[in-house]
């Protein structure tokens, strides 16, 4: 196997570069970008030895405790529980959540290996000790397995958080219902609110 070959195939181990993609960013960085080639490959390796999870929410960051963790603004009442980073960093991009997080890597997955020591939940009652948030919010994604895990948080900590709740799944923002598939159609049914709430 040449070096070309190996870089092709170093490429496919990220998500969605099937062979053709691999070989087309290898090929732009060997033809016309060599120096942009080189300085990825030496933050790539900074970054994999240099960032871990944060000892407090599990967030990925190159400190010992994550921004996210360090910003006394936050509130401490409120402690959202999503299943990645990615998640993390798409709530922040929203805006409008200031409480704090913890990062599960994962959801409940027995077929994958995923149990409840990987997916840090001792770590998560240790959190819920100490910052007592009065709402813990359950952002894990609307699938099966997303959906279990949200349960079986939900009943492992019942008796540390006075109230739990569950993100909503609906008809998104603009959306037409008309245009919206029935899986999506019957979360927003079955988590309909009052409208009086909404006042």
């Amino acid at each position: 196997m040449s070096l070309i070959d190996d870089l092709v195939a170093a490429f496919q181990v990220l998500p969605g570069v099937g062979p053709k993609s691999a070989q087309r960013m290898a090929l732009h960085l060997l033809q016309r970008n060599r120096r942009g080639g080189t300085h990825l490959g030496q933050i790539l390796e900074t970054a994999m030895d240099e960032v871990r999870q944060c000892t407090l929410c599990r967030n990925l960051t190159e400190g010992e405790i994550c921004r996210l963790c360090s910003d006394e603004r936050r509130d401490n009442g409120l402690l959202c529980v999503v299943e990645s980073p990615a998640d993390v960093l798409a709530i922040e991009q929203a805006g409008g959540f200031r409480g704090y997080y913890f990062v599960l890597h994962g959801r409940l997955s027995p077929i994958d290996g995923l149990g409840p020591e990987q997916l840090g939940l001792q770590a998560l009652q240790s959190r819920i000790a100490a910052i007592q948030p009065s709402e813990m919010i359950l952002a894990t994604n609307p699938t099966v397995e997303g959906e279990a895990t949200a349960h079986y948080i939900s009943r492992l900590v019942a008796d540390q958080v006075p109230n739990i709740s569950r993100i909503a799944h609906g008809v998104p923002l603009g959306g037409e219902i008309e245009y919206t598939d029935g899986g999506t159609l019957t979360h927003a049914l079955q988590g309909r609110r009052n409208i009086s709430l909404l006042d």
